[in-house]
């Protein structure tokens, strides 16, 4: 088959939307080389640099484009270039499907949808971009043969929020890096240990610092709990990373906390590798891969009840109410303390993960196309 995925956030997304497609075009090819897979980015100048295989091509505009002819390349001209190119498949790897796309080839067309936050939380976004946000969603979600959903939870809310039948959705999860998979050197552990200053023991939190993800809540936690072991967050900074501070501060556990931002993703591993246990009290997710990462490093996890978290935490996981502090200082305080149930919830953990290994997820991802 011929196979073409949009692949703007590939090339210049750090986050998870780029990790998911940087991901979904590596496992492919490298799982299934027989077939051609084709990238539609409007540019390449100052991009991500990542690994493609041979059976891999770059689609560019053959002339330099503006930002707003770049925006209407993605949007309305790449249907001309999936008929052009004979694609049998075409994939939207965050939301979007260009404009009639149905109507000028006869491409199949699939797109993953993430999350529905936007309309969940509202008041986390600007009006203009709910707006854009819910008519990408929409129309994609419209015009596509089959949509992906990375979850349960976010093929139900596909369903309620967009009102689509769920006999069009297939979920596929998502997995982490495959540096994750093994463990790191003693080298790079001291390596990164010394680069970053890390305690001995702490309990760990990685993502975006933002308040969706609800990182005060361990901070409280720890005040509520008296505990004195170390807590490291490793994320991109927003000015919600101030609140955190200042609480730190004005409750004198400012010895006790270290955020890092802008950590290369090279160094994660080892950092996860090392913590006593990961935190993660987010209000809300579509998926949640930092869970994914904590689970293949040998980690510990205490995480929220309810929504995505179960299905991305697995049995083993302690699972806690993110706003009841006190509840999640009981449950630091017996992982910090229990060796033996700390073991059985590494050991546990471990295996549950398997189920988000890359190879599963190309096999199910190559399903979906070849149905």
């Amino acid at each position: 088959m011929k196979i073409g995925f949009e692949a703007k956030r590939a090339f210049y997304n750090t986050g998870g939307l780029g990790n998911y497609s940087r991901s979904t075009i590596g496992i492919l090819s490298k799982y299934y080389p027989k077939h051609g897979y084709l990238l539609y980015t409007p540019s390449t100048e100052n991009a991500i640099d990542f690994k493609i295989s041979e059976n891999v091509k770059i689609v560019v505009p053959k002339m330099f484009l503006t930002k707003t002819f770049k925006s209407y390349w993605r949007t309305v001209r790449l249907s001309k270039k999936i008929k052009e190119h004979k694609l049998d498949i075409f994939h939207g790897l965050s939301g979007e499907l260009p404009y009639k796309a149905e109507k000028k080839s006869d491409a199949k067309l699939i797109v993953t949808i993430h999350d529905l936050i936007f309309l969940r939380f509202p008041e986390l976004y600007h009006a203009v971009d709910r707006k854009i946000y819910y008519q990408k969603a929409k129309y994609a979600c419209e015009i596509a043969d089959t949509i992906i959903a990375v979850s349960e939870q976010t093929k139900s809310d596909i369903v309620n929020f967009l009102e689509v039948d769920d006999n069009k959705i297939e979920v596929v999860y998502q997995g982490c890096n495959s540096l994750y998979y093994k463990e790191a050197d003693t080298n790079k552990k001291i390596e990164v240990t010394q680069k970053y200053n890390l305690p001995e023991t702490f309990i760990l939190n990685v993502g975006t610092v933002e308040k969706r993800k609800n990182t005060l809540a361990v901070l409280k936690a720890m005040k509520a709990g008296n505990i004195k072991t170390e807590f490291v967050i490793v994320g991109k900074k927003t000015n919600y990373q101030d609140e955190l501070i200042k609480y730190a501060e004005e409750n004198n556990l400012s010895n006790l906390l270290t955020i890092l931002n802008n950590v290369p993703i090279e160094d994660l591993p080892a950092i996860y590798q090392q913590a006593s246990v990961f935190v993660y009290p987010s209000y809300f997710e579509g998926f949640g891969i930092p869970l994914i990462e904590a689970l293949y490093s040998k980690v510990p996890v205490i995480t929220t009840k309810g929504g995505v978290f179960s299905e991305t935490g697995g049995l083993s996981s302690i699972y806690i109410e993110p706003d009841k502090f006190k509840q999640l200082g009981e449950a630091l305080n017996v992982v910090l303390n229990d060796k033996e149930l700390k073991e059985e919830m590494v050991t546990e953990g471990y295996k549950f993960v398997q189920k988000f290994h890359e190879e599963k997820i190309a096999a199910k991802l190559m399903n979906v196309y070849l149905k």
